[in-house]
C-alpha cells in the first residue's frame, strides 16, 4: 500500500508542478482517483481544466483516455463506438468500443451539459454504476473515475440527474495574481514541451488502492461526519441519502492518500466541494472549516490544513503589508490591481474569523485602505 501510495502522490506533485496555482484542483481529482467517484470542474475556459486531466492521465500507466467534446448534436456513437458492421451481417448487434469511452482509464468530457436525451440515458448509468448498456449489450466499465467539465451550470431541470452524478464540484477560476509570473514561465515551458520525466503509476496499482480504500475505519468521525450531514441539510443544502452515503468514499480517500488506515476530522474538508450552486461555496467553506479546525492530527491532508480558519495576526500583517505598499504612491496601473485584488481576497478570508473584535478591527482597516485606494482614483 504504502509504494503505491507513494506512486500517486508523486504522480500529483507532477501535475501540481506542471500547472501553478491548482493544487486544490489537482488534489481533488486525486481524492476522486482513489474513491473511484466522478469529479466536476466548473469554471470559466483557459482556466486549465482539461490540460490537467490530460496530463494526469499521462502519468497512469497502461491506461487508456478519453476525452470528448459534447455538443448538442452529439451521437451516442460517437462517445460509446458504432455498431460493429461485421457482427451485425451475422445478426448480431454489437458495439466497437475499441479506442471509445467503455475502454478507458480515465473520461473527460467537457462540456457535459451539452448532453442530449439521445445520450443521456446511456450515459447516466455509466456515471453512476460504471456499466455501459446498448441493448441486450451489458458491459462492466474500467474507467477508474470520470471528470466532466463546464463553464456554466445546469439550468434545465432534465440536466439535474447529470449533475449529481459527480460527487465532488471542483471551482477552477483563474489563479492568484501574485502567482501570474510562475503561471506564465510553467506555462511557457509546457508549450516548448521541454522534455521532464512523467512519474508513472500503473492502473492496476490504483484499482489495489480503490479496493484498500473501501477498508479504512471511519468510526473515528461517524459521529462527526452525521452531525455535520444533518447540519448541511438545516441550512438548506441538498444532500440525498445515496450521496451522503458515497461522500464517506471520499473522507476514506483523504485517509488513505496520506497513509493512515483511520478517518481523522480533518479529513472531512472533502465536503466543502460538494455545492449546487455558487452561493453555497461560502457557506460549506465556513462550516466544514468550524468542524476540522479542532483537529490537530500531524498527517492531516494538505488541503486541510490550508484552508483552516485564518490566524488573524497574520491576515493583519498582510492587511499593513497592502497599506504600505500603497502608501508608497509610485505604483504602477498594473501593481494597483494587484493590490485590489490581494484586498479583495484577505476581505473574503476576514469572513471567517471567529473573534468578533479581531475580526471587526481588521475589517476596518481593509475599509480604511479601500477608501485611501477609491480617493486616489
Amino acid at each position: 500500500m504504502t509504494q503505491n501510495i507513494i506512486k500517486l502522490n508523486a504522480a500529483l506533485s507532477y501535475v501540481k508542478d506542471t500547472f501553478v496555482g491548482k493544487n486544490d484542483v489537482v488534489d481533488l481529482l486525486g481524492i476522486c482517483l482513489l474513491a473511484r467517484e466522478n469529479a466536476f470542474l466548473y469554471g470559466p475556459p483557459g482556466t486549465a481544466k482539461s490540460a490537467i486531466v490530460r496530463t494526469l492521465s499521462k502519468t497512469i500507466k497502461d491506461g487508456k483516455n478519453f476525452e470528448y467534446l459534447l455538443t448538442r448534436f452529439t451521437e451516442p456513437n460517437e462517445i460509446f463506438g458504432p455498431f460493429d458492421i461485421r457482427k451485425l451481417k451475422e445478426g448480431e448487434l454489437l458495439t466497437n468500443t475499441e479506442g471509445m469511452m467503455p475502454e478507458a482509464s480515465l473520461v473527460f468530457l467537457d462540456e457535459i451539459f451539452n448532453a442530449n436525451s439521445a445520450i443521456l440515458n446511456s450515459l447516466l448509468m455509466a456515471l453512476n454504476e460504471k456499466i455501459f448498456k446498448r441493448g441486450k449489450e451489458t458491459k462492466h466499465l474500467p474507467a477508474l473515475m470520470f471528470v466532466g467539465a463546464s463553464n456554466v451550470l445546469p439550468e434545465d431541470e432534465a440536466l439535474n440527474a447529470l449533475f449529481d452524478r459527480f460527487l465532488i464540484r471542483i471551482n477552477v477560476d483563474y489563479v492568484n495574481p501574485e502567482l501570474l509570473q510562475q503561471v506564465l514561465l510553467a506555462g511557457r515551458k509546457l508549450e516548448n514541451e521541454e522534455p521532464t520525466e512523467v512519474p508513472e503509476i500503473h492502473a492496476n496499482e490504483i484499482k489495489e488502492l480503490q479496493t484498500i480504500c473501501k477498508t479504512i475505519d471511519l468510526r473515528p468521525i461517524y459521529e462527526v461526519y452525521l452531525n455535520t450531514i444533518m447540519n448541511l441539510r438545516n441550512t438548506g443544502i441538498s444532500i440525498s441519502d445515496r450521496r451522503a452515503v458515497k461522500l464517506q468514499n471520499l473522507i476514506a480517500a483523504s485517509a488513505l492518500i496520506c497513509g493512515r488506515n483511520e478517518a481523522v476530522l480533518s479529513d472531512l474538508w472533502v465536503l466543502k466541494h460538494i455545492w449546487d450552486t455558487e452561493e453555497q461555496i461560502e457557506i460549506l467553506e465556513g462550516i466544514i472549516n468550524r468542524t476540522i479546525e479542532k483537529d490537530d492530527h500531524p498527517q492531516s491532508h494538505p488541503q486541510a490544513m490550508q484552508n483552516k480558519t485564518p490566524n488573524p495576526e497574520e491576515v493583519m500583517k498582510d492587511v499593513k503589508i497592502l497599506a504600505d505598499k500603497w502608501n508608497e504612491g509610485t505604483l504602477s496601473f498594473e501593481e494597483q490591481n494587484v493590490i485590489k485584488d490581494k484586498l479583495r481576497y484577505l476581505q473574503t478570508r476576514c469572513d471567517w474569523i471567529r473573534n468578533p473584535e479581531q475580526k471587526q478591527y481588521i475589517q476596518q482597516e481593509i475599509e480604511n485602505l479601500w477608501q485611501k485606494i477609491l480617493q486616489s482614483i
